[in-house]
């Protein structure tokens, strides 16, 4: 499938310009997955419930075009093709994050057609980690609807490193929080403070590094 022809609003403006390359539907949320790294194919349409395959592969082809993503194959044993964004599209993370804030009053109460990852939520827990100065290392999360991790540190994700994985993480971690995804969401809003929300008792932090005991200690 060739990429389509690039549709344009056809004004001399940035963020015209930017919503060029990115305002297609599915194409942000594309990136929010490709920041935990290379991805295959199937993955990605297994964590974007709702895309057809045919959306999906069209848009990746198109970000591709656009600069935002490359596609390459794994050496064997692998031998898969995986996605992976280029140092233009990791340039979206703090668009994202925004995006994100701005939405998240948006949440309400969960419908019963709401999909629910619990990677989703890494960048709103990203953010509160950097406003209860945390913002350090490895720290692995830990929900009812699963475990991701986050690599907190802002100079890793400059360095073109994920910016979170989802499951638990690659060794042992210099935090490990538990909570729930109502917590979750409730800092997502600004509603209560990571260190408010530990000192209360709604999460449990373990781990001896500094994100650990800067929010032990607030």
């Amino acid at each position: 499938m060739s990429p389509r022809p690039r549709r344009s609003y056809d004004q001399y403006c940035s963020a015209a310009r930017a919503l060029d390359a990115v305002g297609d539907r599915w194409t942000l949320l594309i990136v929010r997955e490709l920041l935990a790294g290379p991805r295959r194919y199937t993955d990605l349409h297994a964590d974007l419930p709702g895309v057809s395959t045919d959306v999906l592969a069209s848009r990746l082809k198109d970000m591709e075009r656009d600069g935002l993503t490359t596609r390459r194959r794994l050496p064997p044993p692998g031998a898969a093709y995986v996605y992976e964004l280029t140092a233009r599209g990791r340039g979206l993370l703090p668009v994202l994050e925004a995006l994100g804030a701005w939405g998240a009053g948006e949440l309400g109460e969960r419908r019963p057609t709401d999909a629910v990852r619990a990677h989703w939520f890494a960048l709103p827990l990203l953010r509160a980690l950097r406003a209860a100065g945390a913002a350090e290392g490895l720290v692995e999360v830990r929900l009812e609807e699963g475990d991701f991790h986050l690599y907190a540190d802002d100079r890793a994700h400059g360095a073109g490193g994920p910016v979170y994985g989802d499951g638990p993480a690659p060794g042992e971690p210099d935090a490990r929080l538990v909570l729930d995804a109502v917590t979750c969401v409730a800092l997502g809003r600004g509603e209560t403070g990571l260190r408010d929300a530990v000192r209360d008792g709604r999460v449990e932090v373990t781990g001896d590094g500094p994100a650990a005991k800067a929010l032990r200690e607030g």
